[in-house]
């Protein structure tokens, strides 16, 4: 019998925000991937190792994938990622591949997954909490009110357009653009807040766009409300 993928969410960085769920999956799993060169770098491995006794002891595939927006090199990168865990999954071991926040958000993992389904082996997601539900969280309000929508942009595209929308703005993964995203806020007047890596040690609260660095991590959040200020 063949193994079982799981993309399983391991939230937005307090272990403790990790579900009953991702913990049993990830403990019944014998095979854990990860989308970095080693495991003590990944920051999802870190988030579960620290409620996973004895992860350390488990199987680990590292697949990482180049940070580049070339379709081909990434899609050869999601084949040999997708093949690796195919192997593990023919041997009939479980894979549960760690994600941050949630897999169907943003994820290297879904890419894994529809490579992995295609070729007849079963997948399944264990949800996790979203990064832009702990920063709201932590800052101690709701992203929307009543008929208020919400909008998740991606960061590393363009999001010029996107700060037309009404509403709360989430713009993930800030930190890549973060100067282009401040420039863009301040000549279209608009407030925000960034959280950057939510829930970890290091982590830090802009409560405007002027409070905002020139450079943050790759995990930085910024909450547009608003149209003006």
């Amino acid at each position: 019998m063949n193994g079982i993928l799981y993309g399983v969410g391991v939230g937005p960085g307090d272990p403790k925000l990790m579900t009953y769920l991702a913990v049993e999956t990830i403990e019944r799993c014998p095979v854990i991937a990860i989308p970095s060169e080693e495991k003590h770098y990944g920051v999802s491995y870190r988030i579960a190792e620290q409620m996973i006794k004895d992860l350390d002891k488990k199987e680990c595939l590292s697949l990482p994938v180049p940070m580049t927006k070339d379709r081909q090199v990434l899609k050869r990168s999601y084949e040999e990622a997708a093949g690796q865990v195919a192997e593990r999954l023919k041997a009939g071991k479980d894979v549960a591949y760690l994600t941050l926040g949630d897999p169907a958000v943003y994820s290297t993992y879904i890419y894994i997954q529809r490579i992995v389904t295609a070729q007849g082996y079963d997948a399944r997601i264990i949800s996790g909490v979203p990064s832009f539900c702990a920063i709201a969280a932590r800052l101690g309000d709701s992203l929307a009110d009543r008929q208020e929508q919400i909008h998740i942009l991606p960061s590393s595209y363009d999001i010029e357009e996107g700060m037309e929308y009404e509403g709360t703005r989430i713009l993930m993964k800030a930190g890549s653009k973060l100067p282009e995203v401040k420039r863009i806020l301040k000549e279209k007047g608009l407030a925000a807040v960034m959280v950057e890596n939510c829930g970890m040690e290091d982590e830090h609260i802009y409560g405007s766009v002027e409070e905002m660095p020139e450079k943050a991590s790759y995990y930085a959040t910024v909450l547009v409300k608003g149209n003006k200020k």
